[in-house]
């Protein structure tokens, strides 16, 4: 009957036990896929996070492809009271855009949930797939105690413009004509 017992008590401790899914910060770009020489907004998103205090990271993305223009702060952590953010340093040299960073001013608890951290407007150059890294990745809480976050790098996908498919089309039609006219004289 002890055993009975035991396990009993074994399965009614596990059930009243929560699992706690680890944060997850994200990308989102928009437009998907981005064509060359538009402008592309990446949203930079966390999910079920406790008590945000407050976040740095830097992002490296392919100079090749993209070009960084600007980097706005994200409505979620100034749910909470007032915020104090910087965009970071942005190299389009290097792909870089370094130590982004935000924080809650004042005492109290921090961001509980899902949302928006911050967006980066990035051009369009050329058409590829450009990766977008996370580094230097650091979530504190309103004791200042890490928050351990798992970091999703994604892409950006850039394709030609409709034009260009449309110029392609055309010289692939006056190829097969001229073709077509070569053989024909032949006969």
């Amino acid at each position: 009957m002890t055993i009975l017992k035991k396990c009993l008590a074994a399965m009614l401790l596990a059930a009243s036990t929560q699992a706690f899914a680890i944060p997850t910060l994200s990308l989102s770009a928009s437009p998907a896929p981005a064509t060359v020489g538009s402008a592309v907004d990446i949203a930079v998103k966390i999910s079920d996070i406790a008590d945000l205090y407050g976040y740095q990271f830097t992002l490296t993305f392919d100079s090749a492809l993209l070009k960084a223009n600007s980097v706005t702060e994200g409505a979620f952590l100034g749910t909470t009271g007032p915020t104090f953010s910087d965009g970071g340093t942005i190299d389009n040299a290097t792909g870089m855009i370094s130590y982004v960073f935000n924080t809650r001013l004042g005492a109290g608890a921090g961001a509980f949930g899902s949302g928006n951290l911050a967006h980066f407007s990035f051009d369009a150059l050329a058409a590829g797939s450009a990766a977008l890294t996370f580094s230097d990745v650091l979530f504190l809480d309103s004791n200042q105690n890490e928050i351990a976050v798992t970091a999703d790098n994604g892409s950006v996908q850039v394709v030609p413009e409709p034009a260009t498919y449309m110029m392609m089309g055309v010289g692939l039609l006056a190829l097969g004509a001229m073709r077509r006219r070569q053989v024909g004289a032949r006969a």
